[in-house]
Order: C-alpha cells, then structure tokens, then sequence
C-alpha cells in the first residue's frame, strides 16, 4: 500500500474514533431534589454518553461527587444560601469547608473541581437583602480558604446570580446598568472576581419573561423568531436572551470591567406546570441554544459564546413550586433520565436515555370504576394525595390538565402511591382506588411508575417532618386542585338535579 492510501486511511480512521462532533461549552446542572433519584453513577454516565463536559452542583452531596471522580467532567460545585452567613463569620469555617468538600474530592477521589459557585441568586429581589451582607464576605473567605489549600489557580470562586441584578433604564441593552441597590456591592464583587482571575455568573431565563408577562411576544422568547425585534442603535435583537446578555455586558462596562469572563449558569425552558411550559416550546428553544453553542456564536457585545450550563438534567419533584409549579420540569430528560423530546447536540448526535435503571412493579394506582365521586371522602382523599406527592402536572395548562374528574383522582392516587414506593396500604383511599396492572396513560399525560431506589419507608404521615416541608410546598396546588374538583361536584350535582 502506497504512502497516499496509508494518508487515506489514516483519516478514515481517526475519524472514526473521534465521532461525532457535539456542542463544546456545554454544561448542564444536577438537581437533586427528587424523591426517587437516578442513582449518581446512572447520571455520570447519562452526562458522558449526551457530550456533557460540565456540570453544576447545587450543594456538595457525597454520592454525586464521588461518582464524579476520575469520570472527565469539569465540575462547578454550589454552596447553598444558607451556608453563606457561616461561611462570612471566620475564614476557619471556609477552610474547613473547602478542606472537607474540595481538597478532599480532588485529592482522594479526582474530583475535576473548577469553580466554587457561593450561593446561589443571593440578591434576588424576593429575598429582601436577606444574604446581602454575607454573600462578598462568604466569597472572600473561600477565596483566601481555596489559596491556603493551594487550590488557587486549580478552582475558581463565582456567585451565580439571577438576571434580575441589572436593569435597563430605557428597555433598551445600551441602558443597562446594576441595580442601585445593590450598585456598589456588585461593583466590589466583580472587581474581586477580576482580581482573582475568576468569572462572573449569570442565570438567564427567558421563560420567566414569558411567564410574568402575558404581553410578552412569545417569538421573542426564541432563537429562531422573526416576528419580534429590538432596535438598538446599529444593533437589532431578534431574541431576548442576546439582549439580556448584553445588558449585562453594557452595565459591566459603564463600571470599567469590559472583559470579565462570563459564564451562563442556568438557562433552559420547562416541559410541564404551565400553558408555556410544554415539549414543543422546550425543544425549540433548547435545540435553538444548542445549536448557538455548536456554532461558536455569541452576542452583537461579545461575539466570543459563554460557557452555558443548560437547566436542567433531570425534573425533580420535591423542588419548591413557589415560583410556580413549572419548578418542577426543567428537565431536558424525566426523572428517571427517559428522553422528553429530540435535541440534535451536533452533527446528528441526539440525546440518548439513562441506561440500568430499575423501576418498582409495572403497576398503578386508580380510581376504582365502582367508586363514586360524590362521596364524602372523595376530596380529603385528593387532597392527601397531592399533599405528599406531585401533583403539579394536573394544573391548567399542563400536561395532564385535561383529564376528566375520574381520571384526575387516578392520577392523583397513583402519584402517591409511587412515591410511597407501592407499598402496601399506599392504594387505600376509602375504598375509592384499586391496584391495576393497565398503563392508564393518556397522549401527553404519563401515570409514572417510580425507581426503585431500595427505599422501604413506612407511609408517610401529616406529622413527619418531611411532609411537612411538602405539604408547605404543595399548599397551591392542592388548593385549586380540590376547588377544581368540587366545581365539577357542583356541576355534576346540578345537572343530576335538573334531569
């Protein structure tokens, strides 16, 4: 064989070996407030076989970080808010937390741990100050706690903060500037980040735009809209999120900090939980983000792309529905790592499911058919089931909003006693549900069956502290869940009474 046809074959097969090219610069985050959780070695693997090479953590949870050790992932490790007053108090306790949560990870088990992430959206406006004077004290301290562990130049702190840190005075980007009340802190916490070589970090959701405002042109939301632009200058933005970018951009350079490095902490658009929030809209925009990244491309202010970190991996169905039932669904992939929708991540390359994952026993929970809807314990029975369990996909709007009355009752029981773990007695409502071994899904609505994480709790009760917490975060949803459900009893009964 002639040297030419060694060159060919050369290129032939290092082109096979290399694959496909994906999406550099993509970063995805790992939440973890699930009842039933993929396992951590599950989601390591889900993250390498989809081309992630970047991962955000939320807290420093053992399992998630060990099984990240050795596995090629740069890792962006979280302190939750609750943290930063300790953390502000004394160096100490930053060097202790840098020691047990970083050294340890990198040195023991080859954690690739590349930014600490203090806090997370501590100068949100709902917040009311709350963390306003730990968070650049907290960040000071783990700095000077990751130099001391000679860790400086390996990890980099950051503070992920929400868009709502800088505002425009004219709607327009080139009136963008920080919040006054907040100016001189950000202003000392981005020089700190420049002096330490560190980024900034932002999280941008034009969902939320969407959501806030029904005025909002829905176009706008997208990347591949044409109907709605924003006149700036020289410059036109067809795409909220270009001129929420570069409104920050423009605040960072009427403050002298031009050319702090910025990373795009959250960013994605939700499956479930709102009339907006569908696979439609999530894989339009997500596929319109990937293919940003996959192209290099950035904004008109900075033409040179962040690195981005896609919200989320995987809905979590324990996450605080405050800012709205869609909390629960960010997930480009279900819980149990199931493929939602197809994203093309670069050159053809799809998104492909988690792999080894066991569920409980192919069975549901329903309404039973000789059940009555008009019994008296009909509604306490809804309303303990969407207490403890999610029921968040049974709001108007979402996925499962268009069940009838029975139907809705199904669904509610089977949530519940998948969450329980099917164990005995979680499918006792008053004699109202039954066990079947028929799959009660409808098109768009999926009746869930849980992993099996090994978990064989004793059914939760209304005093357990856990159900507490969840109860609290499911007090809206039972409410207009069970007002739903006793206007279709009123309705029901009226029709009854005129025939």
């Amino acid at each position: 064989m002639g040297f030419h046809n060694y060159l060919v074959w050369f290129f032939i097969v290092y082109a096979v070996c290399k694959g496909p090219a994906v999406a550099k610069g993509l970063g995805c985050n790992w939440g973890t407030r699930a009842s039933h959780p993929l396992p951590p070695n599950i989601v390591v693997k889900l993250l390498k076989d989809n081309g992630f090479d970047k991962v955000k953590l939320f807290e420093a949870e053992p399992a998630p970080l060990r099984a990240l050790g050795r596995s090629g992932i740069e890792v962006m490790l979280g302190i939750p808010n609750d943290f930063l007053a300790p953390l502000a108090s004394t160096v100490r306790a930053a060097e202790d937390w840098v020691q047990q949560n970083v050294s340890l990870y990198i040195s023991k088990y080859g954690v690739d741990i590349r930014y600490v992430a203090v806090g997370n959206e501590p100068f949100l406006k709902t917040y009311k100050d709350t963390y306003k004077q730990t968070t650049f004290p907290a960040l000071q301290n783990i700095q000077a706690a990751l130099i001391k562990a000679g860790l400086g130049r390996q990890v980099k702190v950051t503070i992920p903060l929400n868009a709502d840190v800088y505002q425009t005075d004219n709607n327009l980007p080139s009136g963008g500037d920080f919040r006054s009340d907040i100016r001189t802190l950000m202003v000392s916490i981005i020089r700190f980040l420049s002096d330490n070589g560190a980024p900034l970090t932002i999280n941008i959701y034009p969902f939320l735009s969407l959501y806030a405002d029904p005025h909002f042109p829905v176009d706008y939301a997208f990347f591949d809209g044409t109907s709605s632009s924003v006149v700036d200058g020289s410059i036109s933005y067809t795409n909220v999120f270009e001129a929420n970018y570069d409104t920050l951009i423009w605040a960072l350079q009427k403050n002298g900090f031009s050319s702090v490095p910025i990373i795009v902490g959250e960013v994605g658009w939700p499956t479930d939980g709102d009339p907006n929030a569908n696979l439609e809209y999530a894989r339009r925009f997500n596929q319109g983000l990937v293919n940003r990244i996959v192209q290099g491309k950035g904004t008109p202010k900075r033409p040179n792309p962040p690195d981005i970190y896609l919200f989320g991996l995987v809905d979590e169905d324990i996450k605080s529905v405050e800012p709205g039932n869609f909390e629960r669904h960010w997930g480009i992939f279900y819980f149990d790592g199931a493929i939602k929708y197809s994203l093309d991540l670069g050159n053809g390359r799809n998104l492909v499911a988690a792999k080894g994952v066991e569920y409980l026993a192919r069975q549901w929970c329903i309404m039973s058919p000789e059940a009555n809807i008009m019994d008296s314990n009909f509604p306490e029975s809804i309303n303990y089931a969407c207490t403890y369990a999610d029921c968040t996909s049974l709001g108007y709007g979402s996925s499962c909003g268009g069940l009838d009355i029975r139907n809705n009752a199904s669904y509610a029981f089977n949530m519940f006693y998948q969450t329980e773990n099917q164990q005995k007695g979680a499918c006792q409502f008053s004699n109202l549900s039954v066990i079947t071994t028929v799959d009660p899904s409808q098109e768009n609505c999926r009746f869930e069956i849980m992993i099996d994480v090994g978990k064989h709790e004793q059914t939760k009760t209304p005093s357990s502290a856990s159900s507490g917490i969840r109860s609290h975060q499911n007090s809206m949803i039972i409410l207009i869940f069970v007002t739903t459900m006793m206007m279709w009893i009123t309705i029901i009964t009226s029709t009854t009474v005129v025939h």
